[in-house]
């Protein structure tokens, strides 16, 4: 593949370009994420880290055991780890296996990559390079094959599964590990590919929500907000599908009429939204600790090892890390996919509640198990496969006005979901996507660096 080689290290300078703003970040200079005047932003900048409130500041203080600098340094290496990763997989292409971030602050960036000739290009970027046995698409497709063998059939004793970068493996967690090994037989998974985690853990939908941003659903059940949204004129909210059927009216935490459930996807996956009246009205905000508002501004996906904090109506403000994407976990009520796997504790009545990440909004609280007090593991429906769904965009503080002037032609869209590696043209020339985000007006592609890379 000598053709292949050649284009990596071709790329591979262009990553290189952003590895001082990671080193930055590394260094605990105070100046991580600030680009010089008249330059493009940074992607600190461009995912605005500064906006972080100090009630998120407080929780991931509180939860991930540091101090504010520590904080806000985490916050910003967080964002640029994101892009270099972005653009590594894009140099890679085949060989990528995966990255995630690790260290108190997030100052490591580890990708990995199924070909030692790739190593010299991922430490130019500023990163720690492995060389695994197999590649992220190979893990994705294993996965895909586990899922398609655990339809119909009763899963609940190996409930879990998900693609693990950190050990190259699909990981099937199970009450009775003879029940994922029975999984995998049946899926015609490679022991090689695989890895068996004993665990107590059963997971369930969290219902019954308490205070806060919570929402009641014809009358009776509550859950909690996720995010924001409109669909052309209409306003209204993200939440989780299991809070409520297609059809179901809610009403407010003051028990004021609010809206209709316009659709809801429960098991398979866990999405829903709903449309509210005029007497309700969409904010760019999470309500935090003290009803502090924790502004949106985007939703660009945070990788493997980056800081999440979780808002929900029942136990307020906490964090902790992103372990797994790509992550099917079986309910009692049946299997749901592509949801995310944390380390973020939550209670039965923190359902739809939102999980963001700085000011990036991650996505909806599905389910998990354990509790604030003793530690517990979470699992959140993705925002942008949500918003895709249904055709919607996220309220942020970026998207309100018109723009200045028309856009230049091309197939570049706000309100669009890319995902990674898609291609767009803007301008006359050919963007690649490296982070999965819903485009707005700001983002543009020659403006942000850290989502986009000209081909």
């Amino acid at each position: 593949m000598p053709h292949r080689h050649r284009h990596t290290r071709a790329v591979g300078a262009a990553v290189a370009a952003t590895a001082a703003l990671l080193v930055a970040g590394l260094s605990g200079s105070a100046s991580a994420g600030t680009a010089p005047a008249g330059s493009a932003p940074t992607a600190a900048e461009t995912l605005r880290t500064d906006a972080a409130p100090p009630a998120l500041l407080t929780a991931l203080q509180r939860d991930l055991g540091l101090d504010r600098q520590q904080a806000e340094r985490r916050l910003a290496n967080e964002a640029e780890a994101g892009a270099i990763a972005g653009r590594l997989r894009a140099a890679l292409g085949g060989d990528f296996a995966g990255a995630w971030l690790g260290g108190a602050e997030s100052g490591t960036l580890t990708v990995a990559t199924t070909d030692a000739d790739d190593v010299a290009t991922i430490e130019a970027a500023g990163a720690v390079a492995t060389v695994v046995r197999h590649s992220l698409a190979d893990l994705d497709a294993a996965k895909s094959r586990l899922d398609r063998a655990a339809a119909g059939r009763d899963t609940t004793d190996a409930p879990v599964r998900y693609v693990d970068v950190r050990t190259n493996t699909v990981t099937v967690q199970a009450v009775r590990p003879a029940a994922a090994r029975a999984l995998l037989d049946a899926a015609g998974v490679d022991a090689g590919l695989a890895r068996v985690e004993k665990s107590s853990e059963k997971p369930r939908p969290l219902y019954d929500l308490r205070g806060g941003e919570a929402y009641y659903i014809n009358n009776s059940g509550r859950c909690s907000i996720g995010f924001p949204v409109t669909k052309g004129t209409q306003q209204g909210y993200a939440t989780a599908g299991h809070c409520g059927r297609t059809g179901a009216s809610t009403s407010g935490a003051n028990r004021v009429a609010q809206g209709t459930f316009q659709g809801s996807v429960f098991p398979g996956r866990d999405m829903a939204w709903v449309a509210t009246n005029s007497s309700w009205t969409a904010t760019p905000y999470v309500s935090g600790a003290g009803g502090q508002n924790v502004q949106v501004t985007g939703s660009t996906q945070a990788p493997v090892g980056a800081s999440v904090c979780r808002s929900g109506s029942t136990t307020g403000w906490h964090c902790g890390t992103i372990q797994q994407h790509n992550t099917s976990v079986t309910y009692p009520e049946g299997t749901i996919s592509g949801v995310t796997r944390t380390t973020v504790c939550a209670e039965p009545g923190d359902s739809g509640g939102s999980y963001i990440s700085g000011s990036q909004a991650q996505g909806v609280t599905s389910g998990g198990s354990g509790d604030c007090r003793s530690g517990g593991t979470t699992f959140f429906q993705p925002i942008n496969p949500l918003l895709q769904n249904y055709g919607l965009t996220l309220k942020t503080t970026g998207d309100d006005g018109d723009p200045e002037e028309p856009p230049p032609g091309g197939t570049w869209a706000a309100g669009t979901v890319y995902q990674p590696g898609a291609t767009v043209t803007y301008g006359g020339a050919t963007y690649r996507c490296l982070q999965g985000h819903q485009a707005q007006q700001g983002w543009e592609p020659p403006n942000v660096p850290a989502l986009w890379q000209r081909v």
